[in-house]
């Protein structure tokens, strides 16, 4: 296709009155965003990952943790690769004429069952008689009959992506297949961990069977990146919900206006570790760095699958704290800090492993970063494991964050200009 005919393509979504060619996006639009649509689109996993956080704290505040974090794992992972689907699709072939607007909503239906599906998941692990994957593998149906209809369409009427689409839409129905077996079937639970392992790595191997990697659709750098940074801003919101989760019943009085010390810690605590997550996320320009690093993008997009874990969990970490504070656990003090620190060490670990793996840049400044960063972590455990009330723990790991906060905007935004400098001059 032309670069004519992709600009053509990409000023195309405008006319959603009729049906418009699904012929492909221009990957180098000016000023491409995300439409409304996609905005809609995501409130719709609000609700997923809100469940999913929900669930996991009150499995963990019951000291059934193994049981919560596989849970929480899996039901994290099916949302993202469901959320990556949609997302990667529509930045190559968005075209928001009123078939691709239809075809969303029935996602956004299948991505609802699919939340209402996810306590029962969470029920079943923690029984450990049977995984109940029913609701959620229906929801998951509803959403791939939408995105096989859209890969038919764009197959149809793009030559030029005929063969993508067509594999796209024979390894989906395979993987989905497989799904609808591990759902309704009922088998020994090695067979079922051995079938969710296998599918969960087919799942992550689609984008390489259906187009060899990440430059067989012509997807927008800089719109994969805003999605994504939307994406996590939506996980980053659980840590806000745990906040208020964990001070609302921490209130004197009952009344709403006596605040207690605790509520108080946990308040600072939770949107001051919010804010540092959030800092730290968009002081990378994914956006740039994908521009010379197109190649990468599978990397960068499920990459961000632990990624989005940690914060996730984070957010669920807090509302363990309010329910230890509470006296609404079964745990002691030690393991509710770890419940908050380990996702927060993840998310840090992945932010910094996904910066240097884009830019094929190690950097012994960031080493030194986040070793600091971990030892914070570690300093917030150990304390709560020598007696140091819970609120100063929670302050202590809000800490974490802004140890590369800090970092970044006093020496570090040099190295990383430097790095992207030398990137956009081919020097690396």
């Amino acid at each position: 296709m032309s670069h004519r005919e992709h600009a053509g393509a990409g000023h195309r979504g405008k006319l959603s009155h009729r049906l418009v060619p699904m012929t492909g996006r221009d990957p180098d639009e000016p000023g491409r965003s995300a439409s409304p649509l996609e905005l809609l689109f995501d409130l719709t996993f609000v609700v997923a990952v809100g469940t999913a956080a929900a669930q996991f704290a009150d499995l963990v505040a019951e000291k059934h943790t193994g049981q919560a974090i596989a849970a929480f794992v899996l039901a994290m992972f099916a949302i993202s690769v469901a959320w990556i689907s949609f997302s990667w699709f529509s930045s190559a072939f968005g075209t928001d004429d009123w078939l691709y607007r239809a075809l969303t909503m029935l996602q956004m239906i299948g991505v609802v069952v699919f939340s209402l599906g996810i306590p029962a998941m969470f029920h079943s692990v923690a029984e450990g008689e049977h995984l109940e994957l029913r609701a959620m593998v229906i929801g998951y149906v509803v959403m791939r009959i939408a995105m096989v209809l859209q890969w038919w369409r764009a197959a149809r009427e793009s030559p030029g992506f005929h063969d993508v689409g067509m594999a796209s839409i024979r390894w989906t129905v395979l993987a989905q297949a497989g799904w609808v077996v591990v759902g309704f079937v009922h088998l020994p639970w090695a067979a079922v961990f051995a079938a969710v392992g296998a599918l969960g790595l087919l799942e992550l191997g689609l984008p390489v069977l259906t187009q060899g990697g990440a430059g067989g659709t012509p997807w927008h750098p800089h719109h994969v990146a805003e999605r994504y940074g939307l994406f996590a801003l939506i996980t980053l919101g659980e840590g806000v919900v745990g906040t208020v989760a964990s001070s609302g019943d921490l209130l004197g009085g009952g009344d709403g206006t006596h605040w207690t010390r605790n509520a108080v810690a946990v308040v600072v605590a939770g949107v001051g570790l919010t804010f540092g997550m959030w800092w730290v996320y968009f002081s990378t320009p994914f956006g740039d760095i994908l521009v010379h690093r197109r190649a990468r993008g599978y990397l960068f997009g499920y990459g961000h699958i632990p990624l989005f874990i940690g914060v996730a969990g984070a957010g669920a970490g807090l509302h363990v704290a309010g329910l230890y504070l509470e006296h609404h656990t079964e745990i002691g003090e030690s393991a509710v800090v770890l419940a908050l620190a380990l996702p927060v060490g993840l998310y840090l670990l992945m932010i910094y492993l996904l910066h240097t793996l884009l830019l094929s840049a190690a950097d012994r400044y960031h080493l030194l970063l986040i070793s600091l960063t971990l030892a914070v972590l570690a300093a917030a455990v150990l304390l709560a494991a020598a007696g140091v009330a819970l609120a100063v723990c929670l302050l202590v790991v809000m800490l974490a964050p802004f140890v590369t906060v800090i970092g970044y905007e006093t020496v570090g935004h040099r190295h990383q200009r430097q790095m992207l400098d030398d990137l956009a001059s081919g020097a690396r």
